[in-house]
């Protein structure tokens, strides 16, 4: 695969994260949801970035999480060049590929949302506002996509959780997060064809 089409592919899921993120953002309130079927809906959330909205602890929490994931895509850029210099796999690189896109586009919101959004609290946040709801690298990152396949007490006779109240699929996530998990994917499934051994 040619640099030139990496390029592509990366620009394209960028495209479709941020403005998918930006209409949710600028026509939702925060917690406000949109029932699209019993198993899927838009459902309009924001949090620090993490998985699983997990919090580094600290007044430096956010800023030292954004820098790191900074500095790993930049180290996710190079495997890209190189993998592409070195002509491997389409697997590998297209994984690549789709794994910087996702985590370019989070860091998209970590950094510039807080600069360029009001406060989605109460009312429909506002693109370059004049009153931003935070500082550069500080956004929070935005995600809709909640899909409950099932929802229910689990039977009473299951050891630990039996009972207990439980959801099935309950992450919300973005096309970012998408990107990142297919690249993640890939390379699991397709692990053979992405690592061939030569020789």
């Amino acid at each position: 695969m040619s640099l030139r089409k990496a390029y592509f592919l990366i620009f394209l899921v960028l495209i479709v994260d941020q403005l998918s993120k930006i209409y949710v953002k600028t026509n939702f309130i925060l917690g406000e949801e949109v029932v699209i079927s019993d198993w899927f809906r838009i459902h309009f959330i924001e949090n620090e970035g993490m998985a699983w909205g997990t919090k580094i602890p600290g007044a430096y929490g956010k800023l030292i999480l954004t820098v790191f994931r900074i500095f790993a895509v930049f180290g996710i850029g190079w495997w890209l060049s190189d993998s592409i210099k070195k002509r491997h796999s389409t697997y590998l690189v297209v994984a690549i590929a789709l794994i910087f896109a996702g985590a370019a586009g989070n860091i998209i919101d970590s950094v510039f949302y807080g600069v360029i959004f009001d406060d989605s609290t109460h009312n429909l946040a506002t693109l370059f506002s004049p009153e931003p709801y935070g500082t550069w690298f500080h956004g929070l990152v935005v995600d809709m996509f909640y899909f409950p396949i099932w929802e229910g007490n689990l039977p009473e006779w299951l050891p630990m959780v039996g009972g207990k109240h439980f959801a099935f699929f309950n992450a919300i996530f973005n096309v970012a997060d998408i990107a990142i998990s297919t690249g993640v994917g890939i390379l699991l499934v397709f692990n053979k064809r992405a690592f061939p051994k030569h020789g």
